[in-house]
């Protein structure tokens, strides 16, 4: 095998190699990336033609972890790996987002870039590897590309900014960024933050800018040894009329700059206003001209109108519903919405509105990951869903999509390092945003409805959070641009940056960055971030007025929650041969028991939804591991009958003699004249048998002596 090979440098000194020519020949472009014991294949195959009518790049990206790479059997009846996790879907997010932008607007062939980890370790995060791979895949093929690009994970460990750090060396992270860029922009960013100013993050960014300039150096470099990758195929994806493009831009231009400059508020009628524009023009044609044309037409007019309104925006500097360039739409918010989930909100910032609810349940309800790297469990989850009635829509629901999961995911990592992971919160926590509208930027009405619903379940929330999406608009012939604040649908599709940020007032909790243009100085990101700084402090002044606390106690609904430790070798007993003691403190109580071993320690966790099951339930499981003192008296049950004695449970499980000679201060004869099996007798403990460590209780010292 003819296998090519190039090292690159990480900036800790590490090495890696990538190669091609020897694994996945007959793909466009097959590449595998190695460091350390990790490896990645990565391949991409683009259709040499595109499909009739196709005015868009049909790109498809997936991310695959192979359990065999670390040595692990995927759980389920099958056994095999199915439908890609959470996780690999957002990994695939990522590698889509940052090649996308790059590909040529008129380059329309079906293409599908596949990653597999094939060779891992518990140690190494590979996802800081899959674009890094898929662009190196592009590189060594003929497939037109603007790149290549690679990608970085920034942390800042110990105040010092590290790149692509273990899994160990993370877990002391204040800052963790994922960064893609080419050599000369940055174009995707997403991570989380506990609370860090804008200038350590743009400082991050530079420093993943730094790193990823050599992994592209590399690519290069590779690259310029494969015979196929230069120069790239030629096509032609379109078939394009000048003539009519002129037309429609001569006719349709300044009506849709004059649409654009109306200041129409309501979307809906907006859209109606630019659509009427389209049919205006067409109505121009000829039936014949209309019929065949109407295609060209409307793929003409979306450019008319985005050129329109782009230069609305710079002339005028004002936008679409008439607002300024930093003004954030009319916001209210109401909780305890919803009179029984644990605690409910609703956040609605112009025509996006968020309706979130918080579910608090046991260990019982944690989610079990159970992945080819990582396995464990969770105990926060959101979930965010996106119905299509949101936009005023009716389309086909086809399960959750990877943009649901991927604006989940973000508004998750805005809020987890806000929420105590310590016992002022023994909940797993389940936060839901239901999206009932939406025009822009409903991921960031997400964390901010998420913020209300969670201090109004009485989660003790360390400080409030709040989400903005910024936006820009360019021209680079005259340098003019626009900064955003909280952007509309039709901004994010016509603009040239969706950058989400959220946070406290004292620093960024979560970002996530799409750049759809070359050339964005690091001015213009600092600009976007100080713009969405004071909007986000905007937001937060709105939300704390709604409820500036968390709730002093939980609603009657929630689980009551008591945490206790007991000697290690009495976790037996309170568990009961086949669990048969346990689950008869459930059954009777109602309440939910957890135990779990530490050290020398079972740690014993009660939730129950009424304080009475709860106390019932400690007690009951503190009876069964008291140790019998002697002097105390008991309430014991008559277990058994004897000639000699009775046998009373004085304690669960914990069975004593009751004497004869005990049971009265007279002679008695015949115990059953006394006792009855199941009888409830009070007696004190008052020695134990030297020789057989024998209980000994009397009756009788508790009765008045007659004289």
């Amino acid at each position: 095998m003819n296998a090519i090979t190039q090292i690159f440098e990480l900036p800790d000194g590490r090495t890696g190699t990538i190669e091609t020519g020897k694994l996945a020949r007959q793909a466009d472009g097959s590449v595998i990336v190695r460091i350390g014991n990790t490896m990645l294949l990565a391949t991409v195959v683009s259709n040499k033609e595109a499909k009739e009518n196709v005015d868009f790049m049909p790109l498809t990206v997936e991310y695959q972890e192979k359990y065999a790479s670390t040595g692990r059997f995927p759980g389920g009846f099958f056994k095999r790996e199915a439908r890609p996790s959470e996780y690999e879907i957002l990994i695939a997010r990522l590698v889509d987002r940052a090649l996308r932008p790059l590909f040529p607007d008129d380059y329309h062939a079906e293409t599908q870039v596949l990653i597999y980890l094939i060779s891992g370790d518990t140690d190494t995060h590979p996802d800081a590897y899959a674009a890094f791979a898929a662009s190196a895949a592009l590189a060594v093929s003929n497939i037109p590309f603007n790149g290549p690009i690679s990608e970085a994970r920034v942390a800042r460990i110990n105040g010092q900014f590290v790149i692509n750090p273990s899994v160990q060396e993370l877990k002391n992270a204040d800052l963790e960024l994922i960064v893609a860029a080419n050599a000369k922009d940055i174009n995707m960013v997403e991570g989380e933050m506990k609370e860090v100013s804008e200038e350590v993050m743009m400082e991050a960014l530079k420093f993943a800018h730094t790193a990823i300039k050599k992994q592209i150096e590399a690519q290069l470099e590779l690259a310029s040894k494969v015979e196929k990758s230069n120069p790239k195929r030629e096509y032609c994806h379109e078939s394009n009329d000048e003539d009519l493009r002129n037309a429609v831009h001569q006719f349709c231009y300044q009506r849709a700059y004059d649409v654009a400059k109306r200041c129409t508020p309501n979307k809906h009628q907006r859209q109606d206003d630019f659509d009427a524009i389209a049919v205006e023009f067409l109505e121009t044609l000829s039936e014949e001209d209309r019929n065949a044309k109407k295609g060209l037409v409307k793929h003409y007019y979306h450019d008319v109108m985005k050129k329109a309104v782009r230069d609305m925006y710079l002339n005028e500097r004002v936008r679409l519903d008439g607002r300024k360039m930093d003004e954030i739409r009319p916001i209210w918010c109401e909780v305890d919405y919803l009179p029984s989930p644990h605690g409910s909100a609703i956040f609605t910032r112009g025509e996006t509105q968020s309706l979130t609810t918080v579910t608090l349940g046991t260990k019982l309800d944690d989610q079990i990951i159970d992945g080819a790297v990582f396995e464990g469990t969770n105990k926060l989850l959101l979930h965010y869903n996106f119905p299509p009635f949101s936009t005023g829509e009716a389309k086909m629901m086809r399960g959750t999509s990877r943009r649901e999961i991927g604006h989940g995911n973000l508004a998750l990592r805005a809020l987890k390092n806000m929420i105590p992971i310590d016992d002022s919160n023994p909940y797993t926590i389940r936060i839901v945003s239901d999206i009932l509208e939406s025009n822009g930027s409903s991921s960031m009405a997400t964390v901010c409805a998420g913020t209300l619903a969670l201090m109004d379940a009485g989660v003790k929330l360390k400080k409030p959070v709040s989400g903005i999406a910024m936006g820009l608009i360019t021209d680079t012939t005259t340098n003019k641009y626009a900064v955003l604040s909280d952007i509309l649908g039709d901004e994010d599709h016509l603009g040239d940056m969706d950058f989400k940020v959220t946070g406290t007032r004292d620093g960024i909790t979560a970002c996530q960055m799409d750049i759809k243009v070359d050339g964005l100085s690091y001015d213009i990101l600092s600009e976007a971030l100080a713009q969405a700084k004071r909007g986000r402090e905007h937001i937060l002044d709105k939300l704390v007025e709604t409820i500036a606390e968390p709730r002093e106690d939980y609603k009657p609904s929630v689980p009551r929650f008591v945490k206790f430790s007991i000697p290690r070798e009495f976790i037996g007993a309170v568990i009961g041969p086949g669990g048969k003691i346990i689950q008869e403190i459930q059954r009777v109580t109602g309440a939910t028991v957890l135990i779990s071993e530490e050290g020398d320690f079972g740690i014993v966790e009660v939730f129950a939804v009424s304080k009475d099951a709860m106390d019932k339930a400690v007690s009951w499981i503190k009876s069964i591991v008291a140790v019998p003192e002697i002097g105390e008296v008991y309430e014991g049950t008559v277990k058994a009958i004897q000639a000699y004695g009775a046998f009373v449970e004085i304690l669960p499980g914990k069975e004593a003699l009751l004497h004869v000679s005990e049971l009265a201060w007279e002679r008695v004869t015949d115990v059953s004249t006394y006792l009855k099996v199941g009888d409830k007798v009070e007696v004190k403990l008052i020695g134990v048998d030297e020789k057989t460590g024998k209980l000994r209780l009397s009756r009788k010292v508790l009765i008045p002596k007659e004289q």
